[in-house]
């Protein structure tokens, strides 16, 4: 999966997961903020990465990738969220927790951390 868009998916799962809106994201592993935000209604869930101009959103547990027209899939089962990407044809999970959350991509085989930001922070 492109780092970038791990990066939406994190701060969307974060969002679904909390119901608090992420302001800004820390990609620990490439060391960088990036401009994206993201919010979640109910099942309705709106992202924006503003350094592409890039959308995601949709209706949970299906989310359009407006860089590729393709969808990401986001499932909640408590503090944790999964799912799997159509567009890199592989599976993720997010563990979410006070303002960290732990994707496993299973495609990178790895882990990857993001740090986020929330209004008033």
């Amino acid at each position: 999966m492109l780092p970038e868009n791990r990066a939406m998916i994190a701060a969307c799962a974060y969002a679904a997961v909390t119901g608090k809106s992420v302001t800004g994201l820390y990609d620990h592993a490439a060391a960088h903020d990036r401009d994206i935000a993201a919010e979640c209604r109910g099942n309705r869930i709106q992202a924006i990465d503003g350094e592409r101009s890039v959308t995601f959103g949709g209706t949970l547990p299906e989310i359009r990738n407006g860089a590729d027209n393709t969808f990401v899939s986001l499932v909640v089962e408590g503090s944790r969220a999964s799912g799997y990407d159509r567009g890199s044809q592989g599976h993720y999970v997010a563990d979410v927790s006070d303002r960290l959350v732990q994707l496993f991509d299973y495609n990178a085989n790895a882990w990857f951390a993001y740090g986020t930001r929330n209004l008033g922070q």
